[in-house]
Formats: C-alpha cells, structure tokens, sequence
C-alpha cells in the first residue's frame, strides 16, 4: 500500500496591522467583552455598555422581594462579623478602630454599584491591614503622630486604588497572575502567623512591645517582658480565642450552622464588654478600646499628602497593599462564581475594587477588598446579588450613628482573639502538602515566602517568593524541554522514549520533539543541546546503520523570533557539514510562516525537508538510509 504524504502549508497570508490587532486583543482582550455589541442598534448599545461599566443596572431591573429576604439575612449576617472585625483589623494597621468601621460603609456601596461578583462581602483584611501598618511605620509612629499616620495610611489607599484601577482600565490583570497559588499559599500561611504574634501584645496585656514583625524579635519582646503580664487579661483572651476556635469548628465541621462562625466576633464583643463593665475589668489591667467618635464618615480627600518626602513610600505600600488585595478580592470573587456557575470578569472586578479604595481614601477609609471568611458568611447565608452589601453597609451605618458609646468598655484583648481566630483560615496545610506532592520546585517558592515572611518581613517574603517564580519562569524559557522520540510498535506513532517504554528508537534517524518557542534566549542551550545528542549518538551507533537524519518535530513550537530562525539555518549548515539531514516536521503558524520567509532568501531547506508528521518524514526517508559498511 502506498504511503501518502501530505504537504505541509502556511495560514493564509495577513497584514502586518490584521497580526497586530489579533495579537492586541488576545492580549488585552482576551474574553472579548464587546462581542455583544455586534449586530445591535445603537440604542441597546448604550444600555449595554452601561450595563457592562454599572453591572447593578444588569439586576435591578429585575429585583425581588423574595431575592431582598435573602440578602437581607445575609446582609445582617455579615455586618454581624464585618462590625468587630472592621474595629480589630483597624488597629492592625495602628490605624483608630473607628476608620475600621468607616471601612466597612462606605467600600461596600461603592462595589455593589461596580462589582459583578453577587458574592464578594467587602471590607478591611488583615493582611492588607498588617502590610499597610508595617510599611507605613518606617516613617512614621503612629502613636506619637497619629494624624500623620492617618494621612499616610489614606494616601497609600489612594494609591493602592489608583493602581488597581489602572489594571482593569487597561486591561493588565495578567500582571497579578506572577502571584501563583504557591506564592500565596506560603506567603498568607506567614502572614497568618506574623498577624498572630502580633496580637500577643493584647492577649498578654503588654504595654511597650516591640513595633518589628519578625518572629524571633516578636518572641524575644514577649519574654522579656514578663512584668507586663496580665494574668485577668491572659485569661479572658484564652476563653474567647477558645470559644471563637470552637464556632469556627463547628461551622468548618457543618456548614449550614454558618451562623455560629459568623456571629461569634458579635457575641464575644458584647459579652467581653458586659464582664469589663460589670466588673469594672479596666481597673485590673485588661486595657479598653475607649470612646469612638459617633457619626458618619468625613471627607478626607484634604487629608492626602503628596509631598515628596514620603510619596515614595506612600506609592510602594500602595503598590504592595494593592496587589495583594486585589489578588484576594479577585480569586475569592471567582472561587464562588465558580460554585453558583456565573462569570466574574476579572478587569471589571479591578476597576471596581480600584475605584472603591479611591473613593474610599476620600471618605476617611483605608485599604478594603473582598475577604474570604466574610464571603464564605455571605455565599452560605443565601445571598443572591450585590445588595447583601447595601444592606451590610447600612447595618454599620445604624452602628456608627447609635452604638458608638457602646464600645468605650470593649477590651483589647478579645479583638486580639478575633483577629488570631480569624487569621487561622489563612493556614492551608492541606494546600501546601499539595503542592509538596505535586511539584517540588513550586513548594521551595511556598516554602521561600513562608520563611521570609516570618524571619525577613512581609514585603521581602512576598518580594523572594515572586522573584524566585519569575527566576522558575525565566528558566524554562532559556532550558526548554526537547525530548527523544521512538516509534511504538505497530503504529505511525512518535512518543517520548522515557516515557513509553514501547517506543523503539528508528535506526539511522534521531528524532527530536521541542515543546517550547524558539527565541534569542534558549537557541544557545538548544544548539548546544542537539549537538550533544548528536556526539552521543556518534559514539553508540547501531551496528547496521550510520546516523543520516535529524529530524526536529516542531509541533510544539508555538513561536519563533528571529534569533530562531538562523539557529535553524545554522544547525541546517552544521548538519550538512556533517554528512547529516536536517528535517523539519509540522512547522505551525508563524513558524512555518518564517521558514517560508527565510527560505526565499536562503533557501536552507527544500520540499523534502519539510513533512506534516514524523512517521510520514520516516516512511518517506527509510529506504535513503544506508547500510553500515
């Protein structure tokens, strides 16, 4: 029977302009989010690109009763947790409680006008909280300066919105992809712990601690500072922490009781604040959050500093706070999106939280995204859109106008436990053991931001753990994969020898797969590469036959630059010097477009040295294979 071999042929020709645009939009635009507009009258165009920037004009219109019963339970479900941790996660980043609580009213309007997650419950997160306090203590004491430190923490929140919005306007979220689930494993597991031993100060009742985020200065600050012990206050944070363990449990354990975890902050607040003030506990050494100023929030776009002095460090906590909110507000939208099957879109979403953090900074709020224990809360509690947030909004609102003097007797100590309770879900030991089973090299870069952050600081942790990626990223680039091919017995079938053991090598041939781009950095390593394959072969030829062709199977080359290109027209030299053949197989796309390019001005390579598959490249060549003498 007659073997048929086909010919290889090229796309159909493009402009420079047409590859241009394509390449443009698979970039930028990659979920095509204007393709409904197609075909429609102008009109509905404009009512869909309203919808698109405003994603509460898609629901509504068509808005329930029945859907505000749910989100109503949800709503109050989540300012029921969103109240004390607002005030804890507020005096993480030193910041007053009460700019925690302005927070948790303001952020959330905002996004249930511009986000398109029905999920997301937004408001102040510990890490973004202990990464803004940290940072912003380089330069400024917030206990000698408060003001100035207020100033500080609400311009980096514009700065941090600034940058998160100009991602999702011009269509840059790949950018955060260089977090990768190892980075964020190893480095929210160190944050957790970090947040932890910090919140020691309150749940040991000691005054003067230390103001570094280390573990051994954290660890060395408490036992050296026995003296300051408070056993009343040791005791009340151990029996919260315990009790606020226990509900966590419970729900983890059954999820329907999702209320339990939700309202313990609320309880172990009001029941924390009755002992103080039964028991006059302030005179005993257990400190108080005291008086919180009543009403709204207050403009503070005066409040935002430019100078010079501190815009550099005013930028970089900005930066740095804003990617890792965005990072959470982002794959925490998604995770549930995923399990009520809708799309979350992922620029919209960094517009959203962007212009929420602007908005936010010039309304006496610092940094917000949307946090995954208070989303948790909100999937479970039945939310089914955006107004679970109107409603938690104003239930905080009811709380700044009415219950401010409420919490004057509210001790330290138990927001300490929240925050501790609320940080072990951030521990994914199961993920990490995970990723260690599944790849190596991901879990030293789990590993890397783990202990940086807690030997180092939280921004070198996280700056280590995205270096050593981008270091993993570069690698594979400039050392792409080349395997050897052998043909399984009884087929036209070329597969990686190593990894099928019925693959036999075909005498006279060496046959090689790439499966990554050709470009300017790897065409060294893959010179060097099939050079030694070749020298290797030389020394353990078969005894019947010489090798005669090399054949590259370039299916799995996506791209070629044109450092490429005359490394194949170099190698094509080499081999003929040799006494070998190069031959190219199932050249793709613009691969087989630039061949075809450099071919008419070098014409390195003719039509049999150009087949659609290897096995046609073998059957065709075989019987030009020569005997050894």
């Amino acid at each position: 029977m007659e073997t048929v071999v086909h010919k290889v042929s090229a796309e159909e020709p493009q402009s420079t302009v047409s590859k241009m645009k394509v390449r443009l939009k698979e970039t930028f635009f990659p979920d095509d989010p204007f393709r409904c507009l197609e075909g429609q009258p102008m009109k509905k165009k404009w009512i869909l690109v309203a919808k698109y920037l405003f994603p509460i004009l898609e629901w509504a219109p068509n808005y329930s009763l029945s859907l505000f019963k749910s989100d109503l339970i949800a709503g109050l479900t989540i300012a029921s947790l969103a109240i004390p941790q607002g005030i804890s996660y507020a005096k993480l980043a030193d910041l007053p409680p009460i700019i925690g609580l302005y927070s948790s009213f303001v952020p959330p309007l905002v996004y249930s006008v511009l986000g398109s997650s029905r999920d997301l419950a937004v408001g102040p997160v510990s890490i973004a909280s202990l990464l803004m306090g940290s940072m912003l203590r380089q330069v400024a004491d917030p206990n000698a300066e408060p003001l100035f430190f207020l100033q500080l923490a609400f311009t980096a929140t514009f700065f941090a919105g600034l940058f998160q919005a100009s991602l999702g306007i011009l269509r840059l979220g790949f950018i955060i992809d260089f977090l990768s689930k190892a980075t964020l494993v190893g480095f929210m597991a160190g944050a957790a712990i970090i947040v932890s031993l910090q919140q020691l100060k309150n749940l040991f009742g000691i005054v003067h601690f230390t103001n570094q985020m280390g573990l051994v200065p954290v660890m060395s600050s408490i036992f050296h500072k026995t003296d300051e012990w408070s056993w009343q206050t040791v005791l009340m944070g151990i029996c919260f922490l315990v009790f606020l363990l226990l509900a966590r449990h419970i729900t983890m354990r059954r999820p329907k009781l999702f209320w339990v975890s939700a309202g313990a902050p609320l309880a172990s607040v009001i029941l924390s604040t009755l002992i103080v003030f039964i028991f006059k506990a302030e005179n005993h050494g257990i400190s108080t959050i005291g008086q919180l100023k009543r009403g709204l929030n207050r403009p503070s776009w005066d409040k935002l500093l430019f100078d010079a002095t501190y815009l550099r460090v005013v930028i970089k906590t900005g930066l740095v706070t804003g990617i890792i909110s965005l990072t959470e507000g982002v794959a925490v939208g998604r995770t549930f999106a995923s399990l009520k099957d809708y799309q979350v879109d992922g620029n919209k979403e960094m517009m959203a939280i962007g212009l929420m953090n602007i908005v936010g900074s010039c309304t006496s709020c610092y940094i917000t995204t949307g946090a995954f224990s208070r989303s948790a809360v909100n999937h479970n509690a039945g939310c089914k859109t955006a107004m679970s947030n109107i409603v938690m909004a104003m239930t905080v609102m009811v709380a700044l106008l009415l219950l401010m003097p409420l919490f004057v007797y509210t001790p330290n100590v138990v927001l300490g436990a929240i925050i501790i309770a609320a940080v072990a879900g951030l521990i994914d030991i199961p993920a990490a053991y995970h990723i260690w089973k599944m790849d190596k090299m991901d879990f030293l870069v789990c590993l890397c931001a783990f202990l940086g952050v807690i030997f180092i600081s939280v921004e070198d942790g996280l700056a280590i753990a995205v270096c050593i990626s981008i270091f993993r990223i570069l690698l594979q680039t400039t050392r792409p994969k080349m395997v050897l091919l052998g043909n399984i017995h009884g087929t036209d079938i070329y597969r990686n020898v190593h990894q099928y053991k019925e693959a036999q090598r075909i005498p006279g041939f060496l046959i090689l797969a790439m499966e990554a781009p050709i470009n300017f950095a790897n065409t060294t390593y893959l010179n060097e590469r099939i050079r030694r394959w070749i020298e290797e072969e030389k020394v353990a030829e078969h005894k019947q036959t010489t090798l005669q062709y090399v054949i590259l199977d370039l299916s799995g080359v996506a791209s070629v630059d044109t450092s490429g290109v005359a490394f194949l027209i170099d190698l094509r030299k080499t081999m003929e010097k040799r006494g070998l053949e190069l031959i190219f197989v199932n050249p793709v796309g613009e691969v087989m477009e630039k061949l075809q390019r450099a071919n008419e001005i070098h014409n390195f390579f003719g039509i049999d040295s150009l087949y659609l598959t290897v096995g046609e490249a073998v059957i065709s060549l075989s019987s030009l294979v020569k005997l050894s003498p």
